[in-house]
Formats: C-alpha cells, sequence, structure tokens
C-alpha cells in the first residue's frame, strides 16, 4: 500500500504581513500537490494536523480546504485527517459521517469518547487499519477517559491508545499531531513552532504497537526515534528559521506486508517564491545581488558590518520590489550596533509587565497578528502566577488547566 503523508498545511498563514493564501503561495502548492497525487495515484493521502492557521479561519482558507479535499475526492483517493492544536475539532469534524461516505475521513473529537476514528483499507497483504489521534490536551482526554489525574501528556497519550482494539497482528497506522520525542530529545525545528521547546512531550515508544506513524507538528521532515515514527514537516517555510530545512515536500510511504520494512521518500514541491537570507557586508551583498539577480522571492536582510538605515534598506527594499520580490525582514548583527541596541532593549523589557512580554512573544511567532481576547486573559493570569515569590497553589493550578479546557471546547 502507497500513500501520501503531508502535514501542517497551515492555510491561511501571514509572514511578516505578507498573506501566503492571498499572495498565491498556498494555491500554488495545492495545485502542485494535486498533480502529483493525479500522477502517482496513491492508496491514501494522510494529513496530520493542522490543517488552518487558526481555529476559526478565513473563508478563503475554507475554500483552499475544500478545492484540496475536492479534488483528491475526484481522483477518488481516500483522505484522512485529524486536527491539529491550531484547528478546531470541532469545525473540522463537521458532517464527518456523511463525508466519509466519499472517503473523507475526519478524526473526532475526544472530549465526546475516547474512541479514535479507525479506517480501514484492503491491498493484496489484507487489511491496514489508520487510527485518527487529533491533538491531544490531558485535561480534556483525561475527563472522557475518566482519569481526572491525568495531566501529562505521554501518559495521556498512552492511555488513550490502550483503550484502543488495536490487533497487533495486523497491519496498523497512525495519525497524530503531537510533540513526539527520543529519550527527551528534541529533533531539530524552525522559528514558527519554536514556542513547542519541550512542552507536551510524547516519547516514541508510545507507539510501538504502530507499522507506521504520520505525525505533524514540527516543520521540519525527520525520524523520532525509529524511521516509521516519522514528521512530514510544513509544505512550505513559514519562517526565515527554517531555511534549515530547506526541503519541502510530501513523504510517499510504501507499506508491504506485516513486518517487512517500510519505505518513504521525500518528493520535493518547490515554493512559488522560495525564502532566502541575505547576510553579510553591505557592500559584499550589494555586489552580489547586482551580479546574480533572483526573482519572486522572500527575502530577510541581515547587515553585518553597519546598522540599518533608510538608504541601505531602500536599496534592497527596491531591488527586491524590481524583480518581483519582497523584503520581509530586515535586522543589523554589527557587534557595537548589537550592544547598545541590547542595553536599549533590556531597559525597556523591565518597565513591561510579564503579559505583555507575552503577548509580544505570541505577536513575533504568529506573523504579527495579537492574541485574542481569550488568549490575553490567560496570558495576564499565567503572568500574575509568575509575578508572585512563591509557586502556584493546586487550586490555581486546577483553574488554569480549566481556563484551557473551556478555551478547547469552545466552537
Amino acid at each position: 500500500m502507497r500513500f501520501l503523508h503531508i502535514a501542517d498545511l497551515h492555510f491561511g498563514k501571514s509572514i511578516h504581513g505578507v498573506s501566503l493564501l492571498e499572495n498565491g503561495d498556498q494555491g500554488f502548492w495545492t495545485d502542485r500537490f494535486l498533480a502529483l497525487a493525479a500522477e502517482l495515484r496513491p492508496d491514501a493521502v494522510l494529513i496530520a494536523g493542522d490543517v488552518y492557521d487558526r481555529s476559526a479561519p478565513s473563508g478563503d482558507a475554507v475554500e483552499l480546504l475544500s478545492r484540496l479535499l475536492e479534488g483528491l475526492a475526484e481522483l477518488g483517493i481516500p483522505v484522512m485527517l485529524v486536527a491539529g492544536n491550531h484547528d478546531s475539532v470541532q469545525r473540522l469534524s463537521f458532517l464527518r459521517t456523511l463525508l466519509a461516505k466519499e472517503k473523507v475521513h475526519f478524526s473526532r473529537p475526544l472530549f465526546d469518547s475516547p474512541d479514535l476514528s479507525c479506517v480501514t483499507l484492503e491491498d493484496e497483504h489484507g487489511p491496514v487499519r489508520f487510527w485518527l489521534m487529533p491533538y491531544v490536551y490531558p485535561a480534556l482526554v483525561a475527563q472522557s477517559l475518566g482519569e481526572e489525574g491525568l495531566r501529562d501528556n505521554d501518559a495521556t497519550v498512552r492511555a488513550l491508545l490502550g483503550r484502543q482494539a488495536i490487533d497487533p497482528g495486523e497491519r496498523n497506522v497512525l495519525l497524530a499531531h503531537q510533540n513526539v520525542t527520543a529519550n527527551g530529545a528534541e529533533g531539530p525545528r524552525g522559528g514558527s513552532e519554536s514556542m513547542v521547546g519541550g512542552v507536551g512531550q510524547v516519547d516514541y515508544r508510545a507507539f510501538d504497537a504502530f507499522d507506521y506513524v504520520a505525525l505533524g507538528h514540527i516543520h521540519a521532515a525527520y525520524p523520532v526515534g525509529r524511521d516509521t515514527v516519522r514528521y512530514a514537516g510544513s509544505p512550505l517555510c513559514y519562517h526565515f528559521d527554517e531555511l534549515r530545512q530547506p526541503e519541502k515536500g510530501p513523504l510517499l510511504v510504501e507499506l508491504g506486508a506485516k513486518g517487512e520494512p517500510v519505505r518513504s521518500t521525500l518528493l520535493q514541491i518547490p515554493p512559488l517564491h522560495p525564502m532566502r537570507e541575505l547576510r553579510g557586508g553591505f557592500e559584499e551583498l550589494r555586489a552580489a545581488e547586482l551580479a546574480r539577480p533572483r526573482t519572486g522571492e522572500y527575502l530577510r536582510l541581515v547587515l553585518t558590518d553597519r546598522r540599518l538605515s533608510p538608504e541601505s534598506c531602500a536599496f534592497f527594499e527596491d531591488l527586491a520590489r524590481s524583480r518581483g520580490s519582497i523584503l520581509m525582514d530586515r535586522c543589523s548583527e554589527y557587534e557595537p550596533f548589537r550592544g547598545e541596541a541590547a542595553a536599549t532593549h533590556s531597559a525597556a523589557l523591565r518597565q513591561k509587565r510579564v503579559e505583555e512580554l507575552f503577548c509580544d512573544f505570541f505577536a513575533e511567532r504568529s506573523g504579527g497578528t495579537p492574541p485574542s481576547e481569550q488568549d490575553q486573559a490567560l496570558l495576564a493570569f499565567a503572568g500574575a502566577l509568575l509575578e508572585r515569590n512563591d509557586p502556584p497553589g493546586e487550586e490555581e493550578i486546577e483553574k488554569l488547566l480549566d481556563y484551557l479546557t473551556e478555551q478547547e471546547a469552545r466552537p
């Protein structure tokens, strides 16, 4: 059996104020992916969460997902999709039963039932069971399981999977959207998911019952612990830090008979607008860019020999604009300037309350979008706890967990 594994589409994503939906990037990728699916004719497409960038997506983002799913349905390719932490599992599970008749299968909300959605496909070697596990919020799953003491992601995932009727003699594939690690060691991350930072770790051995685990959540493509527990990565670079993992594309997974090696191959889909960082001295970069014209890029400028000035920025901005590119970000790593700027920045930071720093960090990591009113309330509560000299009590921790549970339950 062959299937395509993708994840972290983040339809509706903006970078430095540029909408990747409105600027054509995500639509371009969707068309290329559908063309690849038409060529390969896989037995299924697995989408491992974070389909949308926000739990309440725009109409255009919803339309793009519809385009993707309708295109795969027209090809007769079954689709399996789980909700990530950026998605609303309630919204994604809308019409779940009806869509399943068209071979489009969504994960079900875990707070309704601890039973995972399971889809069975057949090939010459027999059945393959696909288990659909959306992003696990321990407090919600604990209620569903009737085990209120569960607060740890690893223990919660193990308890949840232990409730499923998994036959180890058959081939089993899991779709999951979690921060999966090997013996506590995290793999490479890019800037857009750097907030993961140890939060909610699940050890890869929790998935020993599965022949392949299709992961989402981390934007780089790599295996965790064993070759068959694998992240597909995001389809596009969503942060300049992600240039460390430049190859982006779906994974083609080939599953043979039970016990046979599972093969996976990354199939690169070039982006509409490649991202590139310009790093170096002003004159060096100026000469290099004039000598090697490139078009249609998203650029970041890092000067190492001087401060940023209106003149230096204007040169690269005008050059980028003339070539159909966008200079998205600009900064200086000139050491004297960095020292002076750091002192000024440090003094400014000391004047801010903890929740203000949280809000600034949230906006930085979400492409400039500030947190919602509900998020601000949570950040203010967490900030108040941090500003105290003594650790929070059990009652306050329960209050925070209840708040998170309430927010996740919102439609």
